[in-house]
């Protein structure tokens, strides 16, 4: 049977994102029961889900707008156009945590959580019903413990950590089954060569949308301090940006192709992920022994 699955996203600012829904949508293994926004502008964030719903045929799924902290640069607005939330035919709820406690409530299976981005629809959901936590497991694209972005031979502070560190602290604290993609795993994947080329062939409307806004976000986010000189460096023609989120995506069905080590994290008022004795136990997917499997997966069912 399918794994029924909740998405909080902060879709709209890296178009990661994009790519993760897509590929949680092409996955047999996941019934997607509600998809929440999460930070900046959250009514923005679910109009692009909508859109991206309508396109794949899925207006089945419901919509919940989550809290609007913290407002962050948004890279899908042409591809997004004149496209208004009001438009889309499926439920949306206005009261994204509330719809995230009801979906976990009224299941009769354990649902699980996969978070792609800042938690503070998760830490003030576990806040408004705390037996959410009995009911449900946690997935997320968080911290970063022995690597960094882009490989780099140390850890360093992640942004969906650091973004709300007191909210990762909340729901890294809760009493449910917790797993993450740190960036050890998750801070270098692209697609690349033929497996990029396949997924750029495709005829799918849902797989030609993912790459409009990959086009549109490169346009963009190449402008942006943080990003630019990275970016330049970079051929949107020819390989994807760095996808960590569909690593979250794969861990909510599989731990094929990884190394998961049990490991006691804290994560710091500054937002970093630290082992330490005294922190909360966590499964970590700290090292690849078959990327080339995942990145032939993600591709098959992309294209």
């Amino acid at each position: 049977m399918p794994i029924p699955v909740i998405l909080d996203t902060d879709i709209g600012t890296d178009v990661d994102d994009v790519w993760a829904l897509a590929f949680l949508l092409r996955c047999p293994e996941l019934d997607v029961r509600l998809i929440t926004t999460s930070t900046g502008d959250t009514r923005h964030r679910a109009a692009l889900v909508a859109k991206l719903l309508g396109v794949a045929g899925r207006e089945d799924v419901p919509i919940g707008v989550g809290l609007a902290l913290d407002p962050a640069p948004l890279g899908h607005t042409g591809w997004l156009g004149d496209y208004d939330l009001a438009d889309y035919p499926g439920p949306v709820y206005t009261d994204g945590v509330g719809a995230i406690c009801d979906t976990i409530m009224n299941s009769t299976e354990t649902v699980t959580v996969i978070a792609i981005g800042p938690l503070p629809n998760l830490a003030a959901a576990l806040a408004r019903e705390p037996r959410i936590c009995e009911r449900s497991r946690f997935v997320g694209m968080h911290g970063s413990i022995r690597r960094g972005y882009l490989g780099a031979p140390k850890a360093m502070r992640e942004y969906n950590v650091k973004q709300h560190a007191l909210s990762c602290q909340a729901v890294f604290a809760a009493p449910w089954h917790k797993t993450i993609t740190p960036l050890d795993t998750c801070g270098n994947i692209m697609l690349q060569g033929e497996r990029f080329a396949a997924v750029a062939q495709s005829t799918s409307p849902l797989t030609q949308a993912v790459l409009a806004n990959h086009q549109e976000w490169f346009e963009v986010a190449s402008k942006w301090p943080m990003l630019g000189d990275l970016l330049k460096a970079m051929d949107p023609a020819k390989q994807s940006s760095i996808l960590y989120d569909c690593v979250a995506v794969y861990l909510a069905f599989s731990h094929q192709g990884l190394e998961v080590e049990e490991l006691n994290i804290v994560v710091t008022d500054d937002g970093r992920t630290v082992i330490d004795d005294k922190g909360n136990v966590v499964d970590c997917a700290t090292e690849w022994t078959d990327l080339d499997g995942f990145y032939r997966l993600l591709s098959e069912r992309l294209v």
